[in-house]
């Protein structure tokens, strides 16, 4: 199941995608053993989005406030961070959150874009707006020309912060006009059918695989 945000749809190049529970795979394991029995059904839908598997560029995800710029000479997983940038449309950007939010950056010119884990202690330290100014001193990216999307996620009752509210306030501090900021609004815990639930599954479940990446040009018609 892949879901897709229509505020990313302004470009017909860009291309991203929110991979949802893989029906009868059985993910009452640990992360790293979920992960993997999840791989090659997200492979199969990395194929299905158009992208390859070998453009990948994972982060190690330690719920920090790092961010690394990869290009396709970058290694598959970025340790130490939780946020990913790139310019390069040979590269494609993945996040795994089963509460946390993805969150997705795209600049409206098409210059680079980024994809950000960010939970309760990530929306603490900002990393969305620090993902922001990386964009604008890496890559020239005026805030006004940023979209910002953010993926289902854990809200209150089932959790006791509103992390993605934290999201939204710190997208506008950092300059992204906020008709130009966009929430699902969905609650991960909610529908047990569709999303992984960290907190609901007590620790052993699925993870959600956020993805996106740029198409040349030459690609489409």
């Amino acid at each position: 199941m892949i879901e897709q945000f229509q505020a990313l749809q302004f470009d017909r190049y860009l291309v991203h995608g929110f991979l949802c529970v893989q029906p009868g795979v059985d993910v009452r394991v640990k992360r790293g053993e979920a992960v993997k029995r999840l791989l090659a059904g997200h492979l199969d839908q990395v194929t299905q989005l158009g992208l390859t598997a070998k453009s990948l560029r994972l982060a190690e995800q330690v719920h920090g406030d790092g961010l690394a710029v990869v290009d396709k000479k970058s290694p598959s997983v970025s340790l130490g961070v939780d946020g990913l940038i790139t310019a390069d449309e040979g590269v494609t950007l993945g996040i795994y959150v089963a509460d946390c939010a993805a969150v997705y950056l795209a600049d409206v010119k098409g210059r680079c874009w980024s994809l950000v884990h960010s939970g309760r202690r990530g929306s603490e330290l900002e990393i969305v707006a620090k993902a922001v100014a990386v964009m604008g001193s890496g890559f020239g990216v005026d805030p006004a020309d940023i979209v910002v999307q953010i993926s289902p996620c854990i809200r209150p009752p089932h959790y006791e912060v509103d992390f993605a509210a934290s999201i939204i306030q710190q997208s506008i501090r950092a300059g992204v006009p906020t008709l130009q900021i966009f929430d699902s609004g969905v609650c991960t815990a909610s529908y047990p059918e569709r999303y992984y639930s960290y907190r609901r599954e007590k620790g052993f479940t699925g993870r959600m695989l956020a993805l996106m990446g740029r198409k040349s040009p030459g690609v489409l018609p």
